[in-house]
């Protein structure tokens, strides 16, 4: 938190809780939150026409695609 008291966009949001922590879960856990920032960056852009519906969805898929790799290397 900066001293204005804003969180940094870089800065993890939430904290990961759960019995089965494992750094692999943490790992997914930031690549996931990592995938939900991208994707409202994305919408806002495409919404204001800035991106247009065709390209943001081809981002969002790619984007998704990595997220599944990321999810089988780091939990299965």
């Amino acid at each position: 938190m900066t001293s204005d008291g804003k969180n940094s966009p870089m800065q993890v949001h939430s904290q990961f809780h759960g019995s089965d922590w494992t750094p692999q879960r943490v790992a997914f856990h930031q690549n996931l939150e990592e995938f939900a920032d991208r994707v409202g960056l994305i919408v806002g852009l495409q919404s204001n026409g800035k991106v247009s519906q065709e390209k943001a969805f081809e981002q969002i898929k790619s984007m998704w695609q990595s997220l599944k790799i990321s999810r089988n290397d780091l939990l299965d």
